[in-house]
């Protein structure tokens, strides 16, 4: 069982242009960091997170969902096992029927 969308990564080819967009949809500015990336919120909904990737790199979105880690389906097409991440989360990356990544975030 899920327990929803945690957040969505959005990168971008201009973090400041993004984030001033966003800004200007109703988003406030949680933080920033000094690596061309932040997050955003707005309302009731999950967080925004934006991050900067090289001009020669294919901008992503990713949708973030938070799911035990012992309750995955085994049918799932796995991209990538879940495997902890630099910033203290573990996260598996799977593709659904039309091609999309989506990525599962363990649940604590």
């Amino acid at each position: 069982m899920t327990d929803g969308i945690t957040m969505l990564v959005v990168e971008t080819h201009n973090w400041g242009k993004t984030a001033k967009f966003l800004q200007r949809l109703g988003f406030g500015l949680d933080f920033e960091t000094d690596h061309n990336s932040g997050q955003l919120s707005g309302g009731d909904g999950p967080p925004i997170f934006v991050v900067e990737v090289p001009a020669g790199q294919e901008p992503k979105t990713a949708v973030v969902v938070a799911v035990p880690e012992d309750s995955v389906d085994p049918e799932l097409d796995v991209i990538a096992p879940f495997e902890d991440t630099h910033y203290g989360t573990r996260e598996m990356t799977v593709r659904d029927p039309d091609g999309r990544t989506w990525v599962l975030r363990a649940a604590s």
